[in-house]
C-alpha cells in the first residue's frame, strides 16, 4: 500500500511539473526550481521530486546538466516523441511521409495565407538566395527549413503546423547539399521553391501542390546522387 501511495505522489508531481512546462510558466531554455524548492512547492519528499524530474527527462521535456541544474528543453512531449521517431527513420521514409504533409500544407497555404504570411515567405526566400550567393551553408539550411515551416503555418491548420514542426531536424539534415552550395549553386535546380511561393501568393492550389511535390522530387534525386 505504501508503494502505491508513493507512486501516486510521483504521478501527481509529474503532472504538476508538466503543467508548468506546457502552460508556459517554465519556458523552454529556463532552469526549473531546485530540488529543495520543488519539495516545498509540491509538498512531497525529495525522492518523489527526483523521480518526477527523471520521468520528465525521459519524456524529453527536461534536461539535467551536471553542476548547473535542470532545464526545460521542450514543451510538447508528443512532438518530442515524433522527433525521435523521425530521427530514427530512413531518409526516404521521411520524404514519403512529407509528401502527404507538404501537399496538404501547399494547398491549404494557397487557400488561407495572409499578407503577413506572404511577407514572411518572401523574406525567407530572399535570405535563402543571399545565403547561396555567400556560400553560407548554415544560413541556407536555416532559411530553407524556416521556409517550409512557414508554409505549414500559412495553412492556418494548427495540427498540421505542429506535426510539420516535428520534422525540423530531419529537414535540416536532408536539405543541405554542400557540393552544390560550395559552387554557389541552388540545390533546387528547378526553382520549385519560387514556384511554390508564387502559387501560394496567387491562391493556385493545384500548382502549389505540384510545386510542393517537386521540391521533394528534387531532394530524392539528391539522395540518389549522393556518394
Amino acid at each position: 500500500m505504501q508503494q502505491i501511495q508513493r507512486r501516486s505522489l510521483v504521478d501527481t508531481a509529474v503532472e504538476q511539473m508538466k503543467l508548468q512546462v506546457t502552460g508556459g510558466d517554465w519556458a523552454v531554455g529556463t532552469r526549473i526550481p531546485s530540488e529543495s524548492e520543488l519539495t516545498t512547492m509540491l509538498g512531497v519528499s525529495r525522492p518523489s521530486v527526483r523521480e518526477a524530474v527523471r520521468s520528465l527527462v525521459q519524456l524529453g521535456l527536461l534536461e539535467t546538466r551536471q553542476g548547473d541544474g535542470t532545464y526545460v528543453v521542450a514543451d510538447d512531449a508528443t512532438q518530442v516523441a515524433l522527433r525521435r521517431a523521425i530521427g530514427a527513420a530512413d531518409n526516404r521514409e521521411v520524404i514519403r511521409v512529407r509528401r502527404a504533409l507538404d501537399v496538404l500544407a501547399g494547398r491549404e497555404a494557397a487557400e488561407n495565407r495572409t499578407e503577413s504570411d506572404l511577407a514572411e515567405l518572401g523574406e525567407l526566400l530572399d535570405r535563402r538566395s543571399r545565403a547561396i550567393a555567400a556560400v553560407d551553408i548554415e544560413g541556407f539550411t536555416t532559411a530553407d527549413v524556416e521556409f517550409h515551416l512557414a508554409v505549414a503555418r500559412a495553412s492556418g491548420n494548427q495540427l498540421l503546423s505542429s506535426l510539420y514542426a516535428s520534422f525540423d531536424s530531419s529537414l535540416r539534415e536532408s536539405i543541405t547539399d554542400a557540393s552544390l552550395l560550395a559552387k554557389g549553386a541552388d540545390p533546387d535546380r528547378a526553382d520549385m521553391h519560387d514556384a511554390l511561393f508564387r502559387a501560394i501568393a496567387s491562391g493556385d492550389t493545384d500548382t502549389a501542390m505540384s510545386a510542393a511535390l517537386g521540391v521533394l522530387d528534387q531532394q530524392e534525386r539528391l539522395l540518389d546522387e549522393a556518394p
